[in-house]
């Protein structure tokens, strides 16, 4: 007995649409049509907790454009500020290696004891010296060889002894340097001795304040201004502040000018922080720019603020202008107030009935009577 098999249904028949052939089985069922590419349905709906991102292709993309849809726009990179250039990592200050003068003084009058004494030697020495110092006659040889070595010897001494001294005082350093190379820094006080063949600069490191002069600045609106900064500093580093940079008060000087042309400066008065807001942003900048070579700034405050010369009578009747109309605001708003509770004072007590009319009449005239009270016209 033959059997016959029936055929095979399709996969499709007798299972919904998008249903799944079996319990544990995902559909086959895609999304697709003849502009996009085609995404699986149960991509976009997975309950694994790694998301899963489907690329699209270039026709998708378009689609998206042909739709009216917009690309997401793509940012700018931030424009990164360049960092300002380091002073030589070697040159940071170190104290120096000195001698308290009294080293240097003994060693003078060592060096001076011997050249009297190496003349003496030499017979040379008059008689008068000789008999004030209580030295016994001595017929020398006259200068020799062994008297010139000693000459030179004991007047090297006394020369370096001498020649080294150095007297150092409170808020002032000296810079040492030898043949070119940083050798440190002296910040002690009194009398020192200090190598005589090392270059000696001296260097204030008091605290310090600097007026400038009138300096070209502008305010928030980009209005031409002229501000006179107070600047306070002193010099922290003075091994960066005398080799880092040819002359480290210029480079001041050249840092506040170049901020005050970043940093809006609004005059007294404003509301945008006006001059304290300005002073602080001033300070933070320039400070942070002066720092490399060695040089501290504690504060730089606007100490006057004046427009340009050009912009000045334009300004004076734009913010007399701005004065009056505040004033004239705020009169109004005055008046209103009056007029309202004075209306419903009359109202609310019974003194008077009054419809629209009689209302809108009450309003003016009080409103009237108030403005020429004030003296200000209606």
């Amino acid at each position: 007995m033959s059997t016959t098999a029936s055929p095979t249904p399709p996969e499709s028949e007798g299972q919904p649409e998008g249903g799944a052939a079996g319990p544990g089985a995902r559909p086959g069922r895609l999304i697709q049509n003849e502009a996009t590419t085609e995404i699986p349905v149960h991509l976009l709906f997975r309950d694994d907790p790694d998301p899963v991102r489907v690329p699209l292709g270039p026709a998708v993309v378009a689609r998206r454009q042909g739709a009216g849809e917009q690309p997401r726009p793509h940012r700018p990179a931030p424009v990164r500020r360049r960092p300002l250039p380091q002073v030589d990592p070697e040159l940071a200050e170190h104290a120096a290696r000195v001698l308290p003068g009294a080293a240097g003084v003994l060693a003078g009058a060592c060096g001076l004891t011997g050249c009297l004494g190496v003349t003496w030697w030499a017979g040379l020495l008059p008689p008068l010296v000789a008999e004030a110092l209580r030295l016994p006659a001595y017929a020398g040889a006259g200068l020799g060889p062994a008297q010139w070595a000693a000459y030179a010897g004991a007047g090297a001494l006394c020369v370096a002894g001498f020649g080294g001294l150095a007297r150092g005082r409170a808020g002032r350093a000296w810079v040492l340097g030898l043949f070119g190379r940083y050798r440190g820094t002296v910040r002690r006080t009194g009398l020192l001795w200090i190598n005589p063949l090392v270059l000696r600069r001296r260097v204030d490191v008091r605290l310090r304040h600097w007026r400038s002069e009138a300096m070209p600045a502008a305010d928030p609106d980009g209005m031409a201004l002229r501000v006179v900064v107070l600047v306070v500093w002193r010099v922290r580093d003075t091994a960066r502040a005398l080799l880092g940079v040819a002359d480290h008060e210029s480079y001041l000087r050249d840092c506040v000018e170049a901020a005050l042309a970043r940093v809006p400066v609004e005059p007294a008065g404003g509301t945008r922080g006006g001059v304290a807001a300005a002073g602080n942003a001033l300070t933070r900048l320039v400070a942070q720019e002066a720092a490399p070579v060695g040089v501290e700034v504690f504060s730089v405050q606007p100490v006057r603020v004046e427009y340009a010369p050009e912009v000045a009578a334009a300004m004076h009747r734009r913010r007399i202008a701005a004065l009056d109309a505040r004033q004239r605001a705020s009169m109004l708003g005055s008046v209103v107030d009056s007029v309202e509770d004075t209306v419903t004072r009359l109202t609310m007590r019974g003194l008077v009935e009054l419809d629209d009319y009689e209302r809108k009449v009450l309003v003016r005239d009080l409103t009237v009577a108030f403005c020429s009270g004030r003296g200000e016209p209606v």
